[in-house]
């Protein structure tokens, strides 16, 4: 059996982390649309020949963990037939397992000496992929033919010639085609410089160091997880989580989940949970594991390297035919949603064996407005992930202006969006007396107001969530607030549902004001040092309403 130096494994480590970061600045740079290039909903890895995760760039934690069965269907499907100069192109859950249409690979396999030595791999959600609603999240679908253009795992470049096919194909079933060709286009540049740099790699150190410290890797974050595991308490532990439910008469969507913590191995098992709705937040079982491993990793203490040895520690199971593990032709356009309450599901049974590890309840991930029409003749979509709002932990208040842990995106810049749509953001900023209180106080919600300045009439869709099941406390933390989503024409005032199942109509001068859920605390209220109650009041982020009554401070005490 071959040595590897351990020195030489952690340069090589880094070499791999920072092609993969390479592949994630470029495709950002290269990208034409605000949802790649600003909120950055999308991900670059490295894989080796087997399509296990060698290292992930510095994006989407959920969408990294199933890149691992995308690249096994890949390479099942096109077993023998593999070239230099192919790119590869799908999205489908069902036919690439994929995640969600609008999630499109781009993956090119990496050749050294006539052997594939390993392969690049991008995703990004496009503006639109077509389908019944604008931005292709279409949470009213009943199937999943009505969410878009479905494509199994084809190639785009076949041993470097071009399948203008497809592209002609791409450009006529969706809404911006401009915008998708050249995110499409920046995913295969990045995908370009991932195999340059890795065969640079390879010149430098030989094929078979390379390639032995690839598996030692893997190896590697094996032993890691394990021995993090063996300090863990052994048991069982469950948690029920919802989502409020789809459109104007919801009902609750359950996650259940029960995490099983052995010696040196974690098992999830997510029976319980709903059956697979008419609905487009039902989750392939990629994606499901995907948000597991983003939990588990973020309560481990070690420096496990990102790559596919820590998932060989961790089993996840859940039923054919549920909201976490859909079979087709369920819808999923809005399954990111379900991925964020996995996390929260999973934090809310870690939290009874590690409960100074894991954090309150936040937000619940991003909520994901979307606005289309025609402008300057042109049609148009515009698409963001708003997040930014944690629940507190046992050392601090709750984060506020952050990304979830899921998914490491960005809110669009306000000037951005002004200068590319008839949009204007009239209030962007903090609400006070949103945070649950506690020894420390969850993160505050904030707003967004949109105002939609069109010519001609426009629509909008909503993802969101935790109105009814608000984000609970730790401890004796209190629950954060629900969000509230408003339409406003005029002086009529109407208030959206969650998970808007149709899109709503825009006129010019309409506005659309959303308010995020907030954080929950932790510990009791009462063990607040009245100081810090003191610097929230000065601060503006507490009333002095709210200061007497959940601490029992008044304003004018010194």
């Amino acid at each position: 059996m071959r040595q590897v130096d351990p020195i030489r494994l952690e340069v090589m480590k880094n070499a791999f982390d920072a092609i993969a970061d390479e592949m994630a600045l470029m495709l950002m740079r290269a990208a034409y649309s605000p949802i790649v290039r600003d909120s950055m909903d999308y991900s670059t890895a490295i894989c080796d020949a087997k399509g296990q995760t060698l290292a992930q760039g510095v994006t989407t934690p959920m969408h990294l963990g199933s890149f691992y069965d995308a690249m096994r269907h890949l390479t099942r499907r096109y077993a023998g037939n593999i070239h230099p100069g192919d790119v590869f192109i799908g999205n489908d859950p069902y036919a690439a397992d994929g995640q969600h249409l609008p999630d499109i690979y781009i993956v090119e396999p990496i050749f050294h000496g006539g052997r594939l030595v390993a392969w690049t791999t991008t995703l990004a959600h496009h503006a639109d992929v077509g389908g019944i609603v604008p931005g292709s999240n279409a949470l009213g679908a009943e199937e999943i033919y009505q969410e878009g253009l479905r494509l199994p795992f084809l190639k785009l470049c076949d041993a470097g010639v071009m399948n203008e096919a497809i592209w002609e194909i791409i450009g006529l079933n969706v809404r911006v085609p401009e915008m998708v060709r050249g995110d499409l286009r920046a995913q295969m540049a990045a995908s370009h410089a991932g195999r340059r740099s890795f065969l640079e790699l390879v010149a430098r150190y030989g094929i078979d160091e390379v390639l032995a410290s690839a598996e030692e890797l893997h190896d590697y974050a094996e032993r890691l997880g394990r021995a993090e595991i063996r300090d863990l308490p052994n048991g069982t532990y469950r948690f029920t989580d919802h989502l409020d439910g789809l459109g104007e008469d919801p009902e609750p969507i359950v996650i259940a989940v029960a995490v099983t913590i052995g010696d040196d191995t974690i098992a999830v098992d997510f029976a319980g949970s709903s059956p697979q709705v008419a609905g487009g937040v039902n989750t392939p079982l990629p994606f499901t594991k995907a948000s597991v491993y983003t939990a588990l990793r973020s309560v481990m203490l070690s420096d496990i390297p990102n790559c596919h040895g820590f998932e060989r520690v961790v089993t996840v199971t859940a039923p054919e035919g549920t909201v976490v593990n859909s079979v087709h032709p369920a819808p999923c356009g809005a399954r990111g949603i379900t991925g964020y309450r996995v996390i929260d599901a999973m934090f809310g049974a870690l939290a009874q064996a590690l409960p100074d590890r894991v954090t309150a309840d936040g937000m619940g991930g991003s909520t994901v407005p979307t606005f289309a029409g025609w402008h300057e003749g042109r049609a148009f979509v515009f698409t963001e992930t708003v997040m930014g709002t944690w629940g507190a932990t046992s050392a601090h208040d709750g984060q506020v202006g952050v990304p979830h842990m899921g998914a490491n995106q960005a809110n669009v810049p306000v000037e951005m969006i002004e200068a590319a749509y008839p949009l204007r953001i009239r209030r962007y900023g903090i609400m006070p007396d949103t945070g649950g209180a506690g020894r420390h106080r969850g993160g505050d919600a904030f707003i967004r107001e949109y105002e939609y300045l069109g010519e001609t009439a426009g629509v909008m869709s909503l993802r969101s969530d935790k109105a009814r099941f608000r984000p609970h406390g730790l401890a004796g933390g209190a629950e954060g607030t629900g969000p509230v989503s408003l339409l406003i024409r005029g002086e009529t005032v109407s208030e959206l549902p969650v998970l808007v199942t149709r899109p709503y109509t825009l006129g010019k001068g309409d506005v659309f004001r959303h308010v995020s859920p907030s954080g929950g605390g932790f510990g009791p209220a009462s063990e607040r040092p009245e100081a810090e109650v003191r610097a929230d009041l000065e601060a503006g982020l507490i009333s002095p309403e709210t200061a007497l009554r959940d601490y029992g401070v008044t304003a004018q005490a010194r």
